[in-house]
């Protein structure tokens, strides 16, 4: 497919600053650092952000992870309004997917309700983690949870054998697309696991059964071994606009590895031409965001297009927010 992507300008966004750093909530027992992968629901005075976060480690240094969420005033998105008093679902069960960990989560309105998809972690022994999607309702207008079972709806198959996550729900045409990324494989870097992952889809009818594409989207770029994560799609001017991740799996933790954004655009959801230049968001010279970029999400308020994303360290300093400049792409 040839959209011409060449002939598109860079897309301009003006970051607004950090909008959340954890650091600055006190007394919650379910957050103590990070505040990761966010995503909005849109009320009519303000706006739900919804991000996972973390307690202290254990006497083991394991760590456990919940969502929780942030109100912020509609007509002014850097102000906090308020802040949850608890995680808004429980973790799982002994044995089940999602036992220690719910990262990150997505949210849509389906009638009165509204559907959470998140990908549930549980602890592996050969490899650090396995992760699948889950799917829980709010009758309450996104303040709490309940998990339609104790499985997940969506998990690994014989081509997608581990990490089912990073869902992104969206509703285009009479259909639910669920874009997430899919493990590769496991590769040792000086003896310690490292995931590669790639951008999958899957559609559904009713938002619970669902239909594996099983083709990776996005092509790669940086390396064979190149991790993508958090795609996020959002539909404008005749174009699907997807925005993601990506990383290399060897020396990424620090600033020259780290996460940076990646662009891709679509006409049908299917075929993808990747030009991660046109992303137009990347790392600062200084502060809350010089080392990284990552999980973006691209929403919409009053006609004016935002993208919330992570900083430094995997979103250890917060969330910010940057503002399209103009009112499509």
């Amino acid at each position: 497919m040839n959209t011409n992507l060449s002939t598109m300008n860079s897309i301009k966004w003006d970051k607004m600053g950090r909008l959340f750093d954890p650091s600055q909530i006190q007394g919650k027992y379910f957050l103590k650092s990070f505040a990761q992968a966010p995503a909005t629901l849109v009320f009519d005075d303000f706006v739900r952000i919804y991000f996972t976060c973390r307690p202290d480690p254990d006497e083991n240094g394991q760590y456990v992870s919940y969502c929780a969420f942030v109100d912020v005033e509609r007509t002014h998105l850097l102000n906090i309004k308020r802040f949850s008093e608890k995680p808004i679902m429980e973790l799982g069960g002994l044995g089940t997917f999602d036992e220690f960990g719910t990262n990150p989560v997505s949210v849509i309105r389906k009638g009165e309700e509204i559907w959470a998809y998140y990908a549930g972690w549980t602890r592996s022994v050969s490899v650090p983690f396995n992760v699948a999607i889950g799917l829980a309702i709010s009758n309450d207008n996104g303040e709490t949870f309940k998990k339609v079972g104790p499985g997940p709806v969506l998990s690994y198959s014989p081509d997608e054998p581990f990490i089912i996550g990073g869902p992104k729900i969206r509703y285009f045409n009479n259909k639910y697309y669920l874009f997430y990324i899919a493990g590769e494989k496991w590769v040792l870097d000086n003896g310690k696991p490292e995931p590669v992952y790639n951008i999958r889809m899957a559609t559904s009818d009713d938002g619970i059964n669902w239909v594996k594409h099983n083709k990776n989207l996005v092509e790669k770029k940086i390396a064979d071994n190149e991790a993508q994560a958090s795609p996020d799609v959002f539909y404008s001017d005749g174009f699907y606009h997807m925005f993601f991740c990506y990383r290399s799996i060897l020396d990424y933790r620090n600033s020259k590895g780290g996460y940076r954004i990646g662009y891709a655009r679509s006409k049908n959801l299917t075929d993808w031409e990747r030009d991660d230049y046109k992303a137009g968001l990347t790392v600062s010279d200084s502060g809350w965001d010089e080392e990284m970029v990552s999980l973006p999400h691209v929403f919409s308020v009053d006609n004016q297009i935002y993208m919330a994303y992570m900083g430094n360290y995997f979103g250890r300093s917060g969330f910010g927010l940057a503002r399209l400049d103009g009112t499509s792409f």
